[in-house]
């Protein structure tokens, strides 16, 4: 009976390390994919700004260097992002059918200094004309809150953001 009762317990034993290496096999073959996943989703993103010349640096597009505008025999299209002053290269370029100046939306992946594009798009900024403004709450300079109906006169309100200033 002793016997009996080792046996069953050596084979529910080996059984369970079956399950559990089986599991870890799985387990160590998924992870990779869902890091890889991770970190694609991660670089995937969007960025806003200015089309320039790739001969222009971000201190020129900063100033708005006429230079950034020129069509430079060997340039290609960047992406002057001005939240945080960083000159992207933009790839494909057969993607980007806009032109210098041009304020858009890119979506796509961040390569090291590149990003690969997913789409872009002509940036809208404010509102069409005519067009009410959606409710909003913010705090003032002095930390008091402002509405949309805090903020309305007798003949309208003109709002105006600043998307970056330096002053």
């Amino acid at each position: 009976m002793k016997g009996t009762f080792a046996l069953k317990l050596r084979v529910r034993t080996d059984a369970i390390a079956r399950s559990f290496l089986l599991c870890l096999i799985s387990f160590s073959c998924l992870a990779p994919l869902t890091v890889a996943g991770q970190n694609s989703a991660r670089n995937s993103r969007s960025w806003s700004g200015i089309l320039v010349s790739s001969s222009c640096n971000a201190d020129e597009a900063f100033f708005e260097s006429p230079e950034c505008n020129k069509v430079v025999p060997g340039a290609k299209l960047s992406l002057y992002d001005d939240t945080n002053r960083v000159v992207y290269d933009l790839e494909p370029q057969d993607k980007v059918a806009l032109h210098t100046g041009d304020t858009v939306t890119v979506r796509g992946e961040l390569n090291g200094g590149t990003i690969r594009i997913a789409s872009i798009e002509p940036m809208s900024i404010g509102l069409a004309l005519g067009q009410k403004a959606p409710p909003f709450t913010v705090r003032d300079q002095f930390g008091q809150v402002e509405s949309l109906e805090t903020l309305k006169g007798k003949n309208g309100t003109v709002l105006l953001f600043f998307r970056s200033a330096d002053w």
